[in-house]
């Protein structure tokens, strides 16, 4: 029986399943593709992220620094509000070799990670959990200790388990231009109902077109007119749900969620590579497999550590259905150089972003 049985390996699973095998523990960790594809998700990314990556991958993963952001209230021909600083505040990084980057630096640590491997069912009692999981020779069946639902924003882990949904789940849409662009700010258009669209320069990747909004709207459409006021082709389209929300409960007795699976995601841009992550050390720190009462450990940690940085988020997210006029004034008002971290809000009120506003 392994201590461990981890289901999918993006981010969250990857860095839990490599910080349980590195505290002594048996994992096993499941993909049901290849590792890292299909693409799901922008690799525009806080400096944050090479806490969690190898030296050796820094410069084969970085693909263009980003020091700043535009702001429109309209498309690229409406007048930008510029949010910038003079040290990298974010980088572009290749998303799907991230991910592979992550498994293998799990697997060197003692991880299984099988890929091709379909979780198809989840029976939980008493004292483990038994798994079963389709492949390319058939059927098999798994048994650990415990579970952990890492398993992206349609996860099957949560529903078996009968785990409550996000509050709620948007869906994205991306697609790439190969058109090389180094430059280094992103830009940001408050035009899709209650989010945003974006373009982010990748360098020699290209430059990547994005949108999200609720699902009750037309995305593709919304989508096309922004490639549209571009006037681009793009290629490579991706689409998929992204969880905003984390339910009030993420375990059972043996199945934890970390990730996309438990929403663990910022409601102001629906990132969640650097709160998964975070989320999944708190996981190792904290869970015993042969505890179940140290869940609730991971509960209460993850949480202290997340909550007010997605409640805060919650706020930001709002002024995205403001009035035009009012959003228009208040990025006019807050533009200019600034001292907040991408995945910290509550960073807008920091004594360094207090300076910055009143030396404008």
């Amino acid at each position: 029986m392994y201590d461990f049985a981890v289901v999918g390996v993006g981010p969250a699973g990857a860095r839990f399943a490599r910080e349980a095998a590195t505290a002594g523990y048996d994992v096993i960790a499941f993909e049901r593709g290849t590792v890292g594809t299909p693409l799901a998700c922008s690799g525009h990314v806080s400096t944050d992220i090479w806490e969690y990556v190898p030296d050796e991958k820094k410069a084969e993963l970085r693909q263009n620094e980003i020091h700043g952001a535009r702001f429109h209230v309209g498309g690229p021909q409406t007048d930008s509000h510029p949010f910038y600083k003079r040290e990298a505040v974010s980088n572009v990084i290749d998303r799907v070799d991230l991910d592979k980057t992550l498994s293998t630096a799990a697997q060197e640590c003692g991880a299984d990670v099988r890929e091709e491997h379909t979780v198809t069912d989840i029976n939980e009692k008493h004292s483990g959990v038994t798994l079963t999981v389709s492949h390319g020779e058939g059927e098999e069946k798994f048994h650990a200790r415990m579970v952990a639902g890492c398993d992206g924003p349609i996860s099957r882990v949560r529903r078996q388990s009968g785990l409550p949904e996000p509050h709620e789940l948007l869906h994205g849409v991306l697609a790439f231009d190969s058109t090389v662009d180094n430059a280094d700010f992103v830009d940001v258009h408050l035009t899709a109902p209650q989010f945003f669209a974006w373009r982010i320069p990748r360098g020699k990747a290209g430059v990547e077109y994005g949108l999200a909004a609720p699902p009750s709207e037309s995305v593709p459409e919304l989508f096309d007119q922004l490639t549209d006021t571009y006037n681009v082709k793009t290629e490579q389209f991706c689409s998929g749900a992204i969880p905003i929300g984390p339910p009030n409960r993420i375990h059972t007795r043996r199945v934890f969620l970390i990730g996309d699976a438990a929403a663990q995601t910022k409601p102001f841009t629906g990132g969640g590579i650097l709160y998964g992550m975070t989320a999944a050390d708190a996981a190792a720190a904290t869970i015993e497999p042969d505890d179940p009462a140290t869940l609730r450990d991971y509960d209460q940690a993850w949480r202290e550590e997340l909550s007010s940085e997605i409640a805060l988020g919650r706020w930001i997210r709002r002024a995205y259905s403001l009035p035009p006029v009012v959003q228009q004034a208040g990025l006019r008002a807050l533009s200019g150089e600034i001292a907040v971290h991408m995945d910290r809000p509550s960073s807008l009120f920091s004594r360094d972003q207090l300076r910055a506003l009143v030396g404008r």
